[in-house]
């Protein structure tokens, strides 16, 4: 299991690796939240998170928001000297998973980071809506049995749309997914990639909506009226 340590004490740091690598864990640790949130861009840089609040550069509470806003599912554990109840609210609200208050026994640790490894559990194998299918295994986009060609990018805006289902993201969002490396993208290529992709998938059931002012959100397309005429 591999788990991404968050800790800017190295004391604390240390004891962690030594403990959860007796169990088996691979573990890596990062000091400080910017290397965190730049190692979790990557979808398989970690399969659970420890991670510290006050951090320097940028707070686990941040990390986690932004992790979440990617679209990104590892689960996150939150281990800090907080205790407050507006805290572990905060941290849960923003998208942690659990909360651990410091100090700590070294084997309700162990057993929470194992039981956040289970909940998880494998992302599906087939995103779909309406007509449409994304197997994520084989990296192919159906329309029933139409085959769709999509560009590497149009294949990571529209999984990402359907990853979220019904809800609304935001342009910053979308890029973020596209380019988990912090290269440069405009709101007007994620346009583009959208137009693009309304056409190719025009016959799914399934529209992409503009929400104005907000983002997009993938819908089923509403029925065509039924012929009237005699």
């Amino acid at each position: 299991m591999q788990i991404l340590v968050v800790e800017d004490d190295s004391v604390i740091a240390d004891g962690l690796c030594r403990v959860m690598t007796a169990q088996g864990m691979t573990v890596q640790v990062v000091d400080n939240g910017n290397a965190a949130d730049q190692l979790l861009r990557r979808a398989d840089a970690a399969e659970v998170v420890v991670l510290d609040i006050g951090l320097p550069g940028m707070d686990g509470f941040e990390v986690v928001r932004r992790l979440r806003a990617r679209g990104g599912r590892v689960p996150v554990l939150l281990l800090t000297a907080r205790d407050a109840i507006e805290d572990r609210v905060r941290g849960l609200e923003t998208g942690a998973d659990d909360y651990l208050v410091k100090p700590f026994a070294s084997a309700e640790l162990v057993a929470r980071v194992r039981a956040l490894a289970r909940r998880h559990g494998e992302p599906p194998a087939v995103l779909a809506m309406g007509e449409l299918t994304l197997d994520c295994a084989t990296r192919r986009a159906r329309v029933r049995d139409r085959v769709v060609d999509l560009s590497v990018r149009e294949w990571t805006v529209l999984e990402y749309l359907l990853q979220h289902g019904a809800r609304v993201v935001s342009k910053q969002q979308i890029i973020e997914a596209i380019l988990p490396w912090g290269d440069d993208l405009t709101f007007n290529a994620v346009e583009v990639y959208v137009s693009r992709l309304r056409l190719k998938i025009a016959d799914a059931g399934v529209a992409i909506r503009t929400i104005r002012g907000f983002g997009y959100m993938l819908e089923l397309a509403p029925a065509p009226a039924a012929d009237t005429a005699p």
